[in-house]
């Protein structure tokens, strides 16, 4: 496997990834990976997002790592898509809609279990710790190839995924989005609002989040 490869590799396993963190895992240097970057960059295999720093690490511009883009993830083929689509099929035949609402939902549920158990105790939760929540769902999610992170605006904030796993199958199952969205909803205890997917043709999905002080409490 040429270098090329191995960086696509990378980047599908593991991505997003910076320069430096290519350039450690495969023992060359940074000029030297930034140049086959900025090939497959050129060619649309690839494309550069920023991540943001952990407040701990103070404001920094923020580092630039790298994703497979849609025609990156392409080179890899789509057997797994396909078996998917077809599994999800034969269940909405057999089982209808609601089979496949509960079955995304089990999905994202393990996904976020993690995440979900920190929330079960009652009581207020300030805007801070709402934040903090949706940073912990953005690396759990990332930990699961959905380079994810969490964006300020002027009213919350939004949960930012750059690459999703699943887009293509969602495309056809948008039941797999919309369960995403109630999970992560009643995670952090509040309305959430989905603005943009993936799987809809758009570059990247949005959710956003208000931050509010919310009470567990009034939920029980």
């Amino acid at each position: 496997m040429d270098t090329r490869e191995t960086i696509l590799n990378l980047l599908l396993k593991d991505g997003p990834l910076a320069a430096t963190d290519l350039a450690t895992r495969l023992s060359m240097s940074a000029a030297g990976v930034r140049r086959q970057l900025d090939l497959l960059e050129e060619e649309d295999f690839i494309t550069a997002t920023e991540a943001r720093q952990s407040k701990a690490r103070g404001r920094g511009r923020p580092a630039k790592k790298f994703i497979l883009t849609a025609k990156g993830r392409e080179q890899f083929g789509h057997g797994y898509d396909e078996l998917a689509v077809n599994a999800l099929r034969a269940l909405r035949k057999s089982g209808g809609e609601d089979a496949i609402m509960v079955f995304a939902r089990e999905r994202i549920e393990e996904i976020l279990h993690s995440v979900e158990k920190q929330t079960a105790t009652e009581g207020a939760v300030s805007a801070e710790e709402v934040e903090e929540l949706a940073q912990k769902l953005a690396e759990e999610l990332t930990h699961h190839g959905y380079a994810a992170e969490v964006q300020e605006n002027s009213k919350g904030v939004q949960l930012c995924t750059h690459h999703c796993p699943i887009s293509e199958v969602a495309s056809e199952f948008p039941e797999l989005c919309a369960a995403e969205g109630e999970i992560i909803s009643r995670i952090l205890g509040q309305h959430v609002q989905p603005l943009a997917t993936i799987a809809d043709g758009n570059g990247i999905c949005t959710t956003n989040i208000p931050i509010t002080p919310i009470d567990r409490r009034s939920n029980a």
